[in-house]
């Protein structure tokens, strides 16, 4: 399983349920990592889609609403449920994408961390731990690129301990 997400230099990843960049770059490097995979999120998080589900993959939903059943999503309420139903996919083909008590919570099970890091810090109510606390190492790092006045990379960060789920 892996993980996707853009984060400001302190780790923040939101402010009252929404992301805290707009980054075209970042959605469509999103979008070729995800496309055709398996997308795990929360509820918060799927409501929080601008169009949902998101398109050519199969999103799972973590809640704890045993009555949330959008169209489109599978499902689940709790993390045995959820990894059950994870174990029918290739595990390479899993991405986590929020929000931060999700990232929170799988962050151990994942191997690869896929995170655009913003160069800046903005006011935030929503942050991930850093990655580098729980264990992954740095892997590879891109050129900077600037976009809509921010400064940004796109990092792959690896977990050479991931647990098994």
């Amino acid at each position: 399983m892996n993980l996707i997400v853009a984060v400001a230099k302190d780790y923040a990843i939101g402010k009252d349920n929404k992301l805290l960049f707009s980054l075209p770059s970042d959605m469509k490097y999103f979008k070729e990592k995800t496309l055709n995979k398996v997308v795990v999120m929360g509820e918060k998080t799927y409501l929080s889609l601008p169009k949902r589900p998101l398109i050519n993959r199969i999103n799972i939903v973590l809640s704890d609403n045993k009555n949330f059943a959008p169209e489109g999503a599978i499902v689940v309420n709790n993390l045995d449920e959820l990894f059950s139903q994870l174990k029918k996919y290739n595990d390479d083909d899993i991405f986590v994408c929020g929000g931060a008590s999700v990232y929170n919570l799988l962050m151990e099970y994942c191997h690869l961390a896929y995170v655009t890091i913003v160069d800046k810090i903005v006011p935030a109510d929503t942050y991930i731990i850093d990655p580098i606390k729980k264990g992954f190492v740095l892997r590879e790092t891109s050129q900077t690129f600037e976009e809509n006045g921010l400064k940004f990379t796109f990092n792959i960060f690896e977990n050479k301990k991931s647990k098994e789920y």
